[in-house]
């Protein structure tokens, strides 16, 4: 199984993510680790990225998924996947992979963010993915105004996982 945490900058995905793979012992995988050179140095100039852009990014994570579905190796992955349609190009196995709607409000998103100056992902980003986001209509969808031992607990039972 591969559970892709979806949401935009801000939403908790890595920390979820990574505690939700800790403590069902699975592998974890950051969309951010797959971005090429040229999308990272946009991001970081403060240039949104266009789906041109996110193409490559999307299809090596998508590889990344095939290869763990293949292997029968469970894993949380973690990926903004604003758009249905980059969601279409990642799940390529409804049955085996799992959403995860990270969802908040604009105001808490960009208190993360400011909190976090080092990363690329800039504050003023945010309005533009917040503009793209496309709510899935098929996935687990939590506020992320609790704390994220109460989010992995919450998705472990939603997806029979205790």
């Amino acid at each position: 199984m591969v559970i892709l945490i979806m949401g935009a900058a801000g939403s908790g995905k890595t920390t979820v993510g990574r505690l939700l793979a800790r403590e069902l012992g699975w592998s974890f995988a950051d969309a951010d680790d797959f971005h090429p050179p040229a999308n990272v140095a946009k991001m970081s100039a403060g240039q949104p990225l266009a789906d041109a852009d996110r193409a490559p990014w999307l299809a090596a994570l998508r590889a990344h998924i095939d290869r763990c579905l293949a292997r029968a190796e469970n894993t949380v992955v973690t990926c903004s996947a604003l758009k249905q349609s980059y969601r279409e190009i990642l799940i390529s196995d409804p049955a085996r992979v799992k959403l995860v709607h990270l969802h908040g409000s604009r105001e808490l998103l960009l208190a993360r963010l400011r909190a976090r100056p080092a990363h690329f992902m800039k504050p003023a980003m945010l309005d533009s993915q917040l503009a793209a986001l496309e709510p899935p209509a098929a996935a687990l969808t939590l506020d992320i105004t609790r704390a994220p031992e109460e989010l992995v607990a919450e998705i472990r039972r939603a997806l029979g996982l205790s």
